[in-house]
């Protein structure tokens, strides 16, 4: 097995309790306490929010899309005016993906290859080519603390074949990738496999003999059964080498970070918080608050009253929140997004805190319960 091989990067372990871990990931933009959410700045901003109110959250790493970032405005761009750091003055830990999941879904625009992708941008129709030197090309020039390698993300019905196809494309997509990463740059492998445990912890094994500064697990919630996903990462997350970070790629509600962290995962970053925030929806302790909803309407209380998010705090009713989501004024995708990024936050935070004192059986049985229950009282009328 080989290890992280980038010099300022660093990853240790504090705690253990069962498989769950808290640790410090350190990076030249700081250490980062873990487990931890990565808040998704798809266009180098977290939407709505400015860097000091997600920093606020307790994020202290985001993550850039490369994809949209090469696009527009472009890497040299990003690179003349300080990287993805100075451009977007975010000063803590920064993460790109690779690009390869957008290019990969992009199934009307793309083809595929041993070389990489071809297709077509959604802005203007130009042709582009995402290789593995490419997407090491662009991360460098935008300049991330950590680099992802491109890799082949089959659908969760794919076949046997296809996963297996996947993962070894993959595997010499990883070489390519870091023979051609920046020096000063960290990139994280990304394990493939589909929900077949026995392959992905044998392309694991594959990854982990390479030099990556972390191992990250890709190919989930992508329209495999959820159920499923929570069975496939007890058996494999933990089994991922111990002296790397773990980060599960795209995943997901607050019920799989809280499974997902007990299965021996560091790392998570997803859409849900903020896209959810802005389509209405509030995530709590007890489940959702779809602010639209008419039992809003005349609603004194907070969208939570155990949340001392700002929103929160500040006193800001449903009722209030209902009649500026109706009234589609932009303030309350601002104060929905903050709550909700707040939430991930703090159960990271007490995930952390109860690893730390070695409770994390008892810490996720008062989450899932809650999570459950409030998923019981909002579920439609049968």
């Amino acid at each position: 097995m080989s290890g992280p091989s980038t010099p300022g990067y660093a990853f240790r372990t504090l705690a253990t309790s069962g498989a769950a871990r808290a640790g410090v990931l350190t990076t030249p933009h700081g250490d980062v306490p873990t487990p931890t959410f990565m808040p998704v700045g798809t266009q180098g901003s977290v939407k709505t929010m400015s860097p000091d109110e997600v920093a606020a959250t307790g994020a202290r790493i985001v993550l850039g899309n490369t994809y949209h970032l090469w696009l527009r405005p472009g890497p040299e761009v990003v690179a003349e005016l300080g990287g993805l750091h100075g451009f977007t003055k975010w000063p803590h830990a920064m993460l790109t993906d690779s690009g390869g999941f957008q290019a990969f879904s992009l199934a009307e625009r793309r083809q595929t290859s041993e070389d990489g992708f071809v297709f077509r941008s959604h802005l203007d129709g130009a042709k582009k080519v995402l290789t593995p030197e490419v997407a090491m090309q662009v991360q460098g020039k935008i300049g991330a603390d950590i680099a992802m390698q491109l890799d082949i993300c089959p659908p969760g019905d794919a076949s046997r074949a296809d996963f297996e196809a996947a993962c070894a494309r993959t595997t010499r997509w990883a070489r390519r990738c870091l023979a051609a990463k920046r020096p000063d740059q960290a990139v994280f492998g990304i394990v493939q496999g589909g929900t077949d445990p026995a392959l992905r912890r044998a392309h694991a094994e594959e990854l982990a003999a390479m030099p990556f500064d972390g191992l990250a697990l890709g190919g989930f919630s992508v329209g495999e059964p959820i159920a499923r996903m929570h069975e496939v990462l007890l058996e494999v997350a933990h089994t991922l080498d111990p002296e790397r970070p773990r980060y599960l790629m795209g995943v997901g509600t607050p019920y799989d970070l809280v499974r997902a962290i007990g299965a021996g995962v560091d790392m998570f970053d997803c859409v849900l918080p903020t896209r959810n925030a802005r389509n209405g929806q509030a995530l709590t302790r007890t489940g959702k608050v779809v602010i639209k909803q008419a039992r809003y309407r005349t609603d004194p209380s907070p969208l939570d009253p155990t949340c001392t998010c700002p929103t929160c705090a500040a006193g800001y009713s449903r009722a209030y929140l209902r009649h500026l989501f109706i009234a589609s004024e932009l303030l309350v995708l601002r104060l929905i997004t903050v709550h909700n990024l707040h939430l991930y936050g703090t159960l990271v935070r007490e995930a952390r805190e109860a690893i730390l004192a070695g409770r994390y059986d008892v810490f996720a049985k008062e989450w899932l319960a809650g999570l459950e229950a409030g998923a019981a009282e909002h579920a439609p009328a049968t």
